[in-house]
């Protein structure tokens, strides 16, 4: 086999690489869209229009904490703990949100 052969070999070699690492990051960024459009889907059966509102101002301050949020709304609605005939109202989700966020504190007493 001469050079030329094989530097023809190993740029075929490293184009069906580029290709095939193209190919998963496709469909890496499909999933994650139908993920997005699935949880989006789920949101809008869960909470009415006033609460979904509340969960992006919380997203513009808090992502991480609007992410787990979500999470747990999909969890408890997967459960069936949320299924109902309306979405939550704004009202609801903010005792939910009370409890989802004293939950995550701890308490302490300071003794004298």
């Amino acid at each position: 086999m001469s050079d030329e052969e094989e530097i023809e070999r190993i740029k075929k070699k490293k184009l069906q690489e580029i290709k095939q690492q193209a190919l998963q990051q496709q469909i890496a960024e499909q999933q994650q869209q139908d993920y997005k459009t699935k949880k989006y889907q789920i949101m809008r059966l869960i909470l009415a229009q006033e609460a979904r509102q509340r969960l992006e101002n919380i997203r513009m301050v808090k992502p991480q904490f609007a992410e787990q949020v979500e999470l747990q709304l999909i969890q408890l609605y997967q459960a069936g703990r949320l299924r109902g005939a309306t979405p939550l109202e704004d009202r609801a989700f903010k005792k939910l949100l009370e409890q989802i966020t004293s939950s995550g504190k701890k308490e302490f007493k300071i003794k004298k």
